[in-house]
Formats: structure tokens, C-alpha cells, sequence
């Protein structure tokens, strides 16, 4: 699969990671880390290493493999964050997760809703995947109107689902599948017409404030 040209929206656009974006990725998640590190994966076996440009070629290597394609996220030209999509199943499930950050500084502008729209009709339209989800901590505001503006459905409540921040976080699952939005997912929010209560958690699944 050929993604390399970047997809936009306003001044908000998304593209393949490329090399040379470690040093200007690892300055923004150092400059960033107060804002992030509540929400960042870590690993239960212990301290590792913190390598941008590794990390850069383990996401090419995925994306060539095609297990994952690694976006980051620009608003007017300047990289706003990253946005991952990882986990791609082909086959009877043609599924894939999308995970992302965005610095503190871009916070506010509609760039990660956009980001997250304009993957997801990727997803839908080039990659012919059926279904996309987002795993959010309860305690995440800023993610969960992420999926509230798009109106992905929530699907439920994942019991200490992944490691963040030094243990295991419970987990609201959202997702999409193609039949939602015949549109497009970004074409269906532009125009208004995302459901407003989709991503309604049911009261039995609210974690306490």
C-alpha cells in the first residue's frame, strides 16, 4: 500500500512519518512531557529506552508489512503530534486500533478529530479495512470528545486493558464500521451529521470522577 501523500483538511493535515521527523517528534514529547505522561504507554516489565529515530524505523517496518500505517499530524506545516494506526488484521476481521498524542500547544483547534477522521476514511477507502476502534481512559475528557464529535459507538468497557503511566488502565472501546459512514467520516462531521449520543458511556460502565 502506497499512503505518501499527505491527506489535509483546512490547515489540518496527516502524513506519513518520515525519518528525519525523530528529532522534531522526540523535542515535542520532552517539551511535552507534564501534558503527556498520564496518558503514555509504558511497559510492565520495566524502564525502556527512549529511541525517536528506532521508533520511526519500527513504524516503517510495520508500515511496509503492513500491520500499521504512522502518521503525523501538521497544522499549517508545523508537526502537531502522531497519530498511529497499528494492529491492521485483514481477512474475516479487517479491523485496525488508532492511538495518538498531540502537543499541549496545538490543544483546542480540532486538529486530532480531523486527524482521526481523515485515518479513518483512509482506513476505509484505500485500505478496505471494515472496522476501526479507539481505546480511551475514562479519566481522558479530551479524548472522549474526540469520539463524541465523530460519533464513533461506544462498544464497552475494557477491565485494566493496557499499561499506562506505570500500570494497568481500564479502558472505554468506541468504533466504526464501514456501513457507518458511507460518506466518510470527516464528510458526515463537516456536514453535521455525526449522532451526538453514540458515544454515550451507559451509567453501569462509568468509572467514579
Amino acid at each position: 500500500m502506497d499512503l505518501s501523500a499527505p491527506q489535509s483538511h483546512g490547515a489540518v493535515s496527516i502524513r506519513l512519518v518520515r525519518p528525519r521527523d525523530a528529532r522534531v517528534l522526540q523535542n515535542e514529547l520532552l517539551a511535552n512531557r507534564s501534558w503527556l505522561r498520564q496518558w503514555e504507554a509504558t511497559n510492565p516489565e520495566g524502564p525502556v529506552s527512549f529511541d525517536m529515530r528506532l521508533g520511526i524505523r519500527r513504524l516503517l517496518q510495520q508500515y511496509r508489512d503492513g500491520t500499521g500505517v504512522p502518521f503525523v499530524m501538521e497544522h499549517e506545516g508545523a508537526v502537531a503530534g502522531q497519530l498511529n494506526v497499528w494492529g491492521i488484521a485483514r481477512g474475516s476481521l479487517a479491523s485496525a486500533t488508532i492511538g495518538y498524542w498531540v502537543s499541549e500547544r496545538f490543544a483546542g483547534r480540532n486538529i486530532t478529530p480531523i486527524s482521526v477522521a481523515l485515518a479513518t476514511d483512509i482506513c476505509f477507502r484505500e485500505l478496505r479495512l471494515h472496522r476501526m476502534e479507539i481505546c480511551i481512559r475514562p479519566e481522558n475528557h479530551a479524548s472522549l470528545r474526540v469520539v463524541e464529535k465523530l460519533g464513533f459507538r461506544y462498544e464497552g468497557l475494557r477491565r485494566r486493558y493496557i499499561h499506562i503511566n506505570g500500570d494497568w488502565r481500564d479502558h472505554y472501546s468506541f468504533a466504526l464500521v464501514r456501513e457507518d459512514v458511507p460518506e466518510g467520516v470527516l464528510e458526515r462531521w463537516v456536514q453535521g451529521r455525526a449522532p451526538q449520543d453514540a458515544a454515550t458511556v451507559p451509567p453501569a460502565d462509568r468509572m467514579p470522577a
